[in-house]
């Protein structure tokens, strides 16, 4: 299939677009009144092989280190289907529907069947994400991590703050994967930072993002809540991720990764999360 095909835009008018690449079906860019609120490394590799790095991938059916795969599992670094192309909403949003099921190449690392559907709604200042998992077996149970691995743009993470964390219990990566309580009502980034906070509230505010906004995060069915940024050390040692951008990107990512999701045969599990520049 010709490159031209692996990319698909949602354009609402008035310079708002939201740019998806089948690779992973990887959101690579989302820009408001032509201003880019996602990261994407200058380094990053299109390869249709390789994760993309930055944007929003999708992280499935493994967070983390995976046995049977790839790290993060397959889901990021393979093709999705385009199930319904961008449709302009009575509403004027636009909306588009990308879907994954098992395949001979995920059966082979992982004996599942599963299938995905990933519902995109560009609106004015929002991004809405809808997403099913539905297990279509008779017999067998479908356990799996599920997370939106967002990288969003910021002009200086040392002066973000991230709010709806306070209280909240977490693994830190960093430290031998302890678990702290988090005891700061805003939270800020000054180092490496790895961390996954557990039963999160269903709001986060990021301040201090592009043009000194404030970008809010509302998850639904997402109990976690992961807070990445590498920091110069762990910035050198990423292959696909410039030394010095470090400080212009930071992770903020809804899932469902400190416990595994079971579903039973024949059952869905339905998650939701909306963007929204404020």
């Amino acid at each position: 299939m010709a490159a031209a095909t692996s990319v698909v835009v949602l354009d609402r008018g008035n310079n708002t677009t939201c740019t998806i690449n089948l690779h992973g079906a990887t959101v690579v860019s989302w820009r408001v009144n032509n201003q880019e609120q996602l990261f994407v490394s200058k380094q990053a590799v299109f390869d249709g092989k390789r994760p993309i790095r930055g944007g929003i991938p999708f992280i499935f059916p493994q967070f983390g280190p995976w046995n049977y795969g790839p790290q993060h599992g397959f889901a990021r670094i393979i093709r999705w289907n385009l199930e319904k192309a961008p449709e302009r909403l009575a509403s004027g949003d636009v909306e588009a529907v990308f879907s994954l099921m098992d395949n001979d190449y995920t059966c082979s690392l992982w004996n599942h069947r599963f299938r995905i559907t990933y519902r995109l709604i560009l609106r004015e200042k929002e991004l809405h994400f809808n997403i099913g998992v539905y297990n279509p077996s008779e017999s067998q149970p479908l356990t799996f991590n599920l997370l939106m691995h967002t990288y969003f743009k910021v002009p200086d993470v040392r002066r973000c703050q991230i709010t709806g964390l306070y209280g909240c219990t977490y693994v830190d990566k960093t430290r031998d994967n302890t678990v702290f309580r988090e005891v700061r009502d805003v939270v800020g980034i000054s180092e490496f930072t790895d961390r996954v906070y557990h039963n999160t509230p269903q709001e986060h505010i990021i301040t201090n993002v592009v043009s000194g906004r404030k970008m809010r995060i509302q998850k639904y069915n997402f109990p976690d809540t992961v807070v990445w940024n590498p920091w110069i050390e762990q910035a050198k040692e990423l292959p696909d991720f410039g030394d010095d951008e470090y400080p212009n990107m930071v992770c903020v990512e809804s899932g469902h990764v400190s416990t595994p999701l079971m579903l039973h045969p024949g059952t869905a599990f339905e998650a939701s999360q909306i963007l929204q520049v404020m």
